[in-house]
């Protein structure tokens, strides 16, 4: 990142000179205003509809993970086990493999050409491990206190969003970090279902960029240095939270 910095920083000439440099010798904004220039790139389009798929996964996810990862953690029912170890055998099969059923079927109902179909299959991909997640911590969380709520008169219900979600924060953000980040990087769904520009992600507008003719290698930085910047705030201050949640997830993973 401190190299893609360094060159969206440059005169577009500087880019090119040799011997490279780190520290630009001269500053300028310009390849940042160019990619908010609409005319020259839809950089806030594509950025707010990868906004929308990744924020509707990422809310979706947690939401079926808690539900799920309870009914694993809890519930008795036969073949349980069996259907937790298929959690991880069904993340071995890679995207690819579930593009030609899957766009067969959204098609047949009209989601083709969609955002919502993208963020089907982003829920596809990255449920399966969501839901092994928010099922290692709930079996952290101590049978005592789902007693007691039972006591207290709460339902199934009450149980899993006034106990459990509470007593989960740590894990739940790591979920929800998780599905965001694998829904923002997207490119394979994004490109298959997606024709019409305004409905393109930024993973793909950067993609039509970087495929002109008359590139500019300080404009290319910049966007992608932008394009980058959720991630990396996300992670930053939620760090702390996703490793606390990965480490007590895992204690009876």
């Amino acid at each position: 990142m401190i190299m893609m910095l360094s060159i969206s920083l440059k005169e577009t000439s500087e880019t090119i000179g040799y011997p490279p440099t780190i520290i630009p010798r001269s500053f300028t904004l310009k390849h940042f205003a160019d990619i908010f220039n609409e005319s020259i790139f839809p950089f806030m389009k594509y950025f707010k509809n990868s906004m929308y798929i990744a924020l509707i996964t990422s809310v979706l996810v947690v939401f079926l993970g808690i539900l799920g990862g309870y009914a694993l953690a809890r519930l008795r029912f036969k073949g349980k086990n069996v259907m937790t170890e298929m959690f991880f055998f069904v993340y071995m099969f890679s995207g690819i493999l579930l593009i030609v059923p899957l766009y067969k079927m959204l098609a047949s109902i009209g989601l083709r050409n969609t955002r919502e179909a993208v963020i089907i299959c982003m829920i596809i991909q990255t449920l399966p491990t969501a839901i092994y997640m928010t099922r290692s911590y709930f079996e952290t969380v101590p049978y005592e206190l789902e007693e007691a709520g039972r006591v207290d008169g709460l339902s199934r219900m009450g149980i899993i969003f006034r106990i459990m979600t509470p007593l989960s924060i740590p894990g739940l953000i790591s979920v929800f970090v998780y599905a965001f980040m694998i829904a923002w990087n997207d490119v394979l769904f994004a490109s298959i279902f997606l024709d019409s520009p305004d409905k393109l992600t930024i993973t793909i507008g950067l993609n039509s960029l970087f495929n002109t003719p008359d590139y500019i290698w300080g404009r290319m930085m910049a966007a992608s240095l932008v394009t980058s910047l959720p991630i990396v705030i996300m992670y930053a201050f939620s760090q702390n939270l996703i490793k606390s949640g990965a480490t007590e997830g895992g204690v009876k993973g």
